[in-house]
């Protein structure tokens, strides 16, 4: 009978495990010292070896002949355990095994010695499926086990295991393994399955693995099955995945703005039944190769792709600059869940490249450097006026009414008329807001506004005639208290601390000279000159 090639070729000792080496040696120490834990956590992502090292564990705990904390696989207890015949090594599946009467059973079982090994060891897969009444009744048996009994838990979901439970067990992160790793594999099973496969096939194979090895072999069964040559072409037809060449012949045609091409490309595929997810995660891959060589090119180990990848991935970060990438991964990345619930899948990824293609983005960039350059030349300009004295001096006071809400009623004929009190000299002590009051004011206004409230430090406050003058030394602030909103969220603030409703004026006791205004032009020109970004 036909055996599939990720239990053929599952490791039998520590030492075939691939790419696991921090959590393997740590193992294998134990076991030479003979201070091994009562229970252990294995946790990551799907085909990194989770259970296969369970297995390899609870082999070499009651292994008769370790070999330096590897099974010695020849001894009758690791042939047994190998065809599944040792009763002392139980494996649950949580997924459906997760009652509490199923862990009252385990519990039961535990308390007897066992028949043939050293130790009694309970692997449980899978422990986050575990109910929540389940993992109470595993908490006391796990926390003070009898002398002969092991657990080892395995699970892809560490975030749904109890903190009462992780507390107890010694956890072991598994990484995903990496596609240089994966590729040696798979040329090594090829090899002993006397196989054609090409290295590239196997480069594509690890990488759409995602760093499972478990998938890889999967694939790699797979492919064999549609052609006992298996390349790269054979790959992408056997897995439905679309391959190197039509990807980047799509991110180039979006790069040109050519929608046409895109759409053709994606027709193409469509009527060989790639799948239009597949392709559209394909296509968020390599963008975001795209995004990261062009923000760190110096760092190319980031990148998942192979060498010929490469070449094509830097002709397109010179197409395309890193606002447009990044605008162009959200796009994909909204498609991508948007295809996963719709059952039109092909017309979802058309929108979506029609999207990423109208941006037209090499005459955006032209349009936006010529913009910049505009408006340089104009602070230029403004410089020059300032230093030839021909621009008035900016005035040394300000002041800004604020907008009063709109009535939803018909005012009172008799309605105040008083003007706001402006001249410090006039005003009487009475007419200042005490500071302790105004602090207040600020404070419930941060509450509300807290970006406009900054702009109101070192500033003071005077009422009179229903009106109430603000000094501030920012000018900044008489811009932001045009906006309506900003107007009452402070009016209302001033309310809630005093009780009085009043309509708000501003003024700035700031004095700028022209000297200041062409040092602070100086400095915006030169930080939009060194960051290549436009500047008002």
């Amino acid at each position: 009978m036909y055996k599939a090639l990720y239990r053929k070729y599952r490791p039998m000792t520590f030492d075939d495990v691939v790419s696991q080496s921090h959590i393997t040696t740590t193992l294998k120490n134990q076991l030479i010292s003979g201070k091994t834990a009562h229970a252990y956590l294995f946790t990551g992502s799907r085909g990194t070896g989770k259970t296969t090292c369970a297995r390899i564990l609870a082999k070499a705990l009651n292994c008769l002949d370790p070999i330096d904390g590897n099974p010695c696989l020849k001894c009758e207890i690791c042939r047994d355990a190998d065809e599944g015949a040792l009763s002392d090594i139980i494996e649950i599946d949580a997924a459906s095994n997760n009652g509490v009467d199923d862990v009252r059973d385990l519990r039961d079982g535990a308390v007897y010695t066992a028949e043939r090994c050293r130790y009694r060891v309970y692997i449980i897969d899978e422990v986050h499926m575990l109910s929540k009444e389940a993992f109470n009744a595993l908490l006391k048996i796990m926390e003070e086990p009898p002398p002969h009994v092991k657990f080892i838990l395995a699970t892809t979901e560490i975030h749904k295991v109890l903190p009462t439970i992780l507390s107890r067990c010694q956890r072991y992160d598994f990484h995903r393994i990496l596609p240089e790793d994966i590729t040696k594999r798979l040329l090594y099973v090829a090899e002993k399955e006397n196989i054609s496969l090409d290295r590239d096939a196997a480069e594509l194979i690890a990488k759409t693995a995602d760093g499972g090895m478990r998938d890889a072999l999967s694939l790699l069964d797979q492919c064999i099955a549609f052609s006992e040559n298996v390349t790269a072409d054979v790959v992408s037809s056997a897995a439905g995945i679309a391959g190197r060449g039509p990807v980047f012949d799509i991110l180039e045609a979006a790069a040109d703005g050519n929608a046409g091409k895109a759409i053709s490309v994606i027709a193409s595929l469509y009527d060989m039944s790639k799948d239009m997810q597949k392709l559209c995660g394909e296509l968020t891959e390599q963008l975001r190769n795209i995004m990261l060589a062009k923000a760190v090119p110096e760092n190319v180990g980031l990148l998942v792709c192979t060498p010929d990848e490469l070449e094509r991935i830097k002709a397109l970060t010179d197409k395309m600059s890193l606002s447009d990438i990044m605008s162009k991964l959200e796009k994909l990345q909204d498609a991508n869940e948007k295809i996963a619930r719709t059952a039109s899948k092909r017309v979802e990824l058309e929108m979506c490249m029609l999207k990423l293609c109208s941006a037209a983005p090499d005459k955006q960039t032209d349009h936006s450097e010529a913009e910049l350059l505009s408006k340089i030349d104009s602070l230029e300009r403004r410089i020059a006026e300032l230093s030839s004295g021909t621009v008035r001096k900016a005035p040394q006071k300000r002041e800004y009414y604020a907008p009063d809400p709109q009535p939803q009623y018909d005012p009172p004929t008799d309605r105040p008329t008083a003007k706001p009190l402006s001249d410090l000299s006039k005003m009487k002590p009475e007419d200042f807001v005490k500071e302790e009051r105004w602090q207040d004011i600020l404070e419930k206004f941060a509450e509300v506004c807290p970006s406009v409230n900054g702009a109101l430090a070192g500033s003071y406050a005077v009422k009179g005639g229903g009106y109430m003058l603000i000094y501030t030394p920012s000018s900044f602030f008489l811009s932001l208290l045009k906006n309506k909103e900003n107007a009452a969220k402070l009016r209302e603030a001033v309310r809630c601390v005093t009780g009085e409703t009043y309509s708000l004026k501003a003024k700035c006791t700031a004095v700028r000279s022209e000297q200041d205004d062409s040092g602070r032009l100086r400095e915006i020109i030169k930080k939009a000159q060194d960051n290549n970004i436009p500047v008002e």
